[in-house]
């Protein structure tokens, strides 16, 4: 997680996730910040999940520390779901949950992710059961 903690996937099983790649300076980055905090208010406590994961792969748009994401996520954006370590999500480095994702739905171009807020959503099985675009909004997503 952002606090260099290992976190299990395990945890979230049996629960419904939404994982998305974030960034802090990123044209999408209040309106997906703003929905995101409504669903995961609205369905926290009904074994639903947003896992975050920071990147700073696309036009550098999350080029912080840990701790400077953490700041403008948890208190500028007030997110409250969990918030993981930077990760890169294409190319070799790529993190191996995203080259799980993007082997399980790939986009409409191929498999790369194409920039900030690409969602994920996971099913309690742990079966990827969509992919949504950047700038599909996650309350359309509800």
């Amino acid at each position: 997680d952002i606090r260099g903690n290992d976190v299990s996937l395990s945890d979230y099983s049996g629960k419904v996730v939404l994982i998305v790649n974030v960034a802090s300076k990123c044209g999408l980055t209040q309106s997906n910040y703003k929905e995101l905090n409504v669903l995961y208010e609205k369905y926290k406590n009904q074994g639903f999940e947003i896992l975050a994961f920071p990147c700073n792969q696309f036009a550098g748009q999350e080029p912080g520390t840990n701790e400077q994401i953490q700041e403008v996520a948890c208190t500028m954006f007030k997110a409250e779901f969990p918030i993981f370590d930077k990760v890169e999500v294409n190319g070799k480095n790529a993190a191996p949950l995203y080259k799980f994702l993007k082997s399980e739905k790939g986009g409409y171009f191929g498999d790369a992710i194409k920039w900030n807020f690409t969602k994920f959503l996971v099913n309690k099985e742990g079966k990827v059961v969509e992919r949504y675009a950047p700038t599909t909004s996650p309350l359309k997503i509800e």
